[in-house]
C-alpha cells in the first residue's frame, strides 16, 4: 500500500469515527429542538469559525467551476443530510438509522464513478456490494424489516449526502479538504439565516444542558472538524475506495452508544463488523484510476 493511500485511509477512518457519534447526538438534540432548526442551525453556527479560518488564512475566492461543485456539497452535507437525519431521529432509534447509513459508501462509489470518473475494478464492486448486503441484512435483522417514514428520510439523507461527500472529495483535490467544508458553510450561511432566526423565534420550552452539549458536538465536530479529515482522506486515497471505510461507521456508532449511553450490543453485531471489515479489505486491494476531466455534475 502506497504511503499516500494509507494516509488517505487513516484520515477517512478519523472522519468516520467523528461522524459515528452524529446520530446518537442528534437523537438527543431532537427531543427538545425542532429537527429543521438542528439541521440548519448547526451549519449556521459552524459557518462562524469557517469564515474566520478562511479570513485568517487569506484564502482566495473559489472559481466559478468550484462554486458549482460547492452548491452540490452544500445541498448534500449542509442542508439535506442534517435535516433529514434529524427528522428521522424523531421516530427511529439511532442504531436503526446508523444501519441504513451503511448504504452510503456504495452511493459514494457510484457518484465517484460518475463525477470524478474513477474507474474501479470488478473486485472493488464485489467488495462494496458484499459489504452493503451485509449492512442491509443487519438492518433487516435489527429493525424487523418494517419500513417507516423515518427510513425514507434516512434514505434521502444517504442518497443526497453521498453526493456531497463525493463532490467534496473531488473538490478537495483542488482546494484542500478544510477549504471545501469552510466555503460550503460560508456560502450557505446567508440562505440559512432567515429560516434559523424564525425557528429560534417560534421555539418553545427549555433546553437542557445535555441537549446543548449534544448540539455543540454536531455543530463543531459533525458539521465542521470531521470534514477536515474526511475530505482530505477522500482526495488522497480515492473517493470510492476511502468511502468504503464508512461501512464501519455503524459499528463505531453502536460501540459508542454502548459506551456512553448504556445500550446493549449483542455479540452477533461484532460478527457482522468483522465480515464488513473483510469486505472493505477485499475491495481495498485495487487501485482506482480516473479517466477524463472530472467536474461538477460529471461534465467532462
Amino acid at each position: 500500500m502506497e504511503k499516500r493511500d494509507l494516509q488517505g485511509m487513516l484520515l477517512g477512518l478519523i472522519g468516520v469515527i467523528v461522524f459515528s457519534l452524529t446520530l446518537p447526538m442528534t437523537h438527543i438534540v431532537v427531543r427538545e429542538i425542532n429537527p429543521i432548526l438542528n439541521g440548519l442551525g448547526r451549519a449556521l453556527l459552524a459557518a462562524v469559525p469557517a469564515a474566520l479560518l478562511l479570513w485568517l488564512r487569506r484564502v482566495p475566492l473559489p472559481t466559478r467551476a468550484q462554486l458549482k461543485g460547492l452548491v452540490l456539497v452544500s445541498a448534500g452535507v449542509i442542508v439535506v443530510f442534517p435535516v433529514c437525519t434529524a427528522w428521522a431521529m424523531q421516530t427511529l432509534p439511532s442504531a436503526h438509522g446508523a444501519v441504513l447509513m451503511g448504504l452510503q459508501p456504495l452511493c459514494v462509489a457510484l457518484y465517484a464513478a460518475w463525477l470524478s470518473h474513477e474507474r474501479l475494478s470488478r473486485r472493488f464492486w464485489v467488495g462494496a456490494l458484499a459489504g452493503s448486503v451485509l449492512v442491509i441484512g443487519f438492518a433487516l435483522r435489527a429493525g424487523g424489516g418494517a419500513p417507516q417514514v423515518g427510513d425514507l428520510l434516512m434514505l434521502a439523507a444517504v442518497g443526497v449526502g453521498a453526493l456531497g461527500y463525493a463532490e467534496g472529495g473531488r473538490l478537495a483535490r483542488e482546494m484542500g479538504g478544510w477549504q471545501v467544508i469552510c466555503w460550503a458553510l460560508v456560502l450557505s450561511a446567508p440562505f440559512l439565516l432567515a429560516p434559523v432566526a424564525w425557528l429560534v423565534h417560534v421555539h418553545r420550552g427549555p433546553i437542557s444542558q445535555q441537549t446543548w452539549l449534544a448540539f455543540g458536538y454536531v455543530t463543531v465536530f459533525s458539521q465542521f472538524i470531521g470534514f477536515f479529515a474526511w475530505y482530505a482522506g477522500l482526495a488522497m486515497g480515492g473517493i470510492a475506495r476511502v468511502g468504503q471505510v464508512q461501512l464501519l461507521q455503524i459499528f463505531f456508532t453502536l460501540g459508542f452508544s454502548a459506551l456512553f449511553f448504556g445500550e446493549h450490543v449483542e455479540p452477533l453485531t461484532w460478527v457482522f463488523a468483522a465480515a464488513v471489515i473483510v469486505c472493505v479489505a477485499f475491495g481495498r486491494q485495487t487501485k482506482a484510476a480516473r479517466t477524463g476531466a472530472p467536474s461538477a455534475l460529471g461534465a467532462s
